[in-house]
């Protein structure tokens, strides 16, 4: 193993290395400060190993679910739909008393921003939606079982539709309001039968109470489930879940004299209630076979790269010595150029493989402590971490006899802006989550881009 020894630092000065390669352990250092001030700095080369992982299933707590099917050359398969709950209020009412006690018609209402799809936005797909029959439970893994909730012969609706609608004329798509936000939101819309709507407005008559709290609420209505069941070309990131139930009442004009008017009850996916999303993935083969050369990341739910960095030497080869420094550079290869090809994911978060269970639960965010995030760079194709010294450290002293075992885990970054002492804009994270859409990347396991350095110090 070669070792490259350098240098002397002066106390309150910069730090000036003379590098030069060394087995041994002879200093090379400045002579300008007296011989008690000299501080002895070590670089030592050590590699670490990568594999590519299967990932049965992600923690994803979110109201935006995934809807559609994709397939990719190189990554494979993967089909995403939800079951989800809705939202009621507190002793929720009709606002108005429909025309003889009836309903008119409910429909489901799947939305989703302009450009929100990964794939081909002409590709004909189908939604489908079932009714669950058992109270979800709160879980957010996504690799649950339609079958534990739904009665699958009993469908309420389906509507074939593309991401991208050429029905609507440029005039509604391209439409702004007067802040230049665009107005028009596209939308799948799937007619329900009117008597499950109707289920509804009776039951808020003879059952109110019923409507007085989620919780009686769910038991009453526990969810749907929405799923792809034809077409494979692209996937749906939605914005919003909700069903409507329209009616007509009467309305007294100043008059005296009867009109009828119209109105509807919305019920949405919100925060508050759960959304669980599923992924299913396949063709996953040839990213699992040993490789010398390339690890895989693929999302949603798809591999993750661990790596292995030999605690074990290092701290015999380190001794009592102070970690001052490690970059970790991730390096990865060329994006395929095929059509609608997977982009890098932009985040990756770095942390000890044992503490993923419990880092999405418990809703952390990196404190370059003992987890770190990188941004992918499109110039270097690499994922940089400044210094993961302070993960290396927290390893020792908890496991000095164990080598540190690490996930890269794509994800999103939810940020937030606050301006410091002199007035500058900052960025911090808010929040961190398991990255949902559909990306992937190869990432160069070789032996120079496995490489890892590590800078220390010996105080005398």
């Amino acid at each position: 193993m070669m070792k490259i020894k350098p240098l002397l630092i002066g106390l309150g000065l910069g730090v000036t290395i003379l590098s030069g390669c060394s087995d041994d352990l002879n200093l090379v250092g400045s002579t300008i400060q007296p011989d008690g001030d000299k501080m002895p700095v070590y670089v030592d080369t050590f590699q670490m190993q990568a594999t590519t992982l299967r990932m049965d299933s992600v923690y994803a707590r979110t109201t935006n679910g995934l809807l559609g099917e994709f397939y990719d050359p190189l990554y494979g398969n993967v089909k995403s739909d939800y079951i989800c709950q809705f939202y009621c209020p507190d002793d929720f009412k009709f606002k108005h008393e429909p025309i003889n006690g009836q309903i008119d018609s409910i429909d489901f209402k799947i939305m989703y921003q302009n450009g929100a799809w990964v794939g081909d936005s002409l590709a004909p797909m189908r939604a489908q939606i079932y009714l669950v029959d058992k109270e979800l439970e709160r879980d957010f893994y996504t690799n649950f079982d339609p079958l534990e909730y739904c009665d699958m012969q009993n469908s309420l609706g389906m509507q074939t539709y593309t991401a991208y609608d050429n029905s609507v004329p440029d005039s509604i798509r391209n439409a702004t309001d007067s802040n230049g936000d665009r107005t028009f939101i596209p939308t799948v819309t799937i007619r329900m039968p009117k008597e499950f709507g109707q289920k509804f407005y009776d039951e808020s008559i003879k059952n109110p109470s019923t409507f007085s709290s989620q919780e009686n609420f769910n038991k009453f209505f526990p969810g749907l489930y929405i799923t792809n069941t034809y077409g494979s070309g692209n996937i749906l990131q939605i914005t919003y879940s909700t069903f409507s139930i329209y009616y007509k009442y009467n309305l007294k004009g100043s008059q005296g004299q009867d009109s009828t008017a119209y109105s509807s009850e919305t019920f949405n996916v919100t925060k508050e209630v759960l959304q669980l999303n599923r992924f299913q993935n396949t063709d996953l083969t040839s990213l699992l076979k040993e490789n010398d050369s390339i690890a895989y990341l693929k999302t949603p739910a798809g591999v993750y790269t661990q790596l292995t960095i030999p605690a074990q030497d290092i701290v015999e080869r380190i001794g009592d010595r102070v970690i001052n420094n490690i970059p970790l550079t991730i390096k990865a290869l060329p994006q395929e150029n095929w059509q609608w090809a997977l982009s890098a994911p932009s985040n990756l978060l770095l942390l000890p493989k044992d503490s993923l269970a419990t880092f999405f639960v418990n809703n952390k965010i990196e404190d370059k402590k003992t987890s770190f995030l990188a941004s992918y760079s499109t110039s270097s194709r690499s994922y940089s971490y400044d210094n993961i010294s302070n993960l290396m450290q927290e390893h020792i002293k908890n496991n000095p006899d164990k080598d540190m075992v690490l996930l890269l885990v794509p994800v999103e970054r939810l940020t937030g802006q606050s301006n410091s002492y002199y007035g500058q804009s900052q960025t911090y994270t808010t929040a961190i989550n398991n990255y949902l859409l559909p990306s992937g990347v190869k990432l160069l396991k070789t032996k120079e881009a496995t490489k890892i350095v590590i800078t220390t110090t010996e105080y005398k």
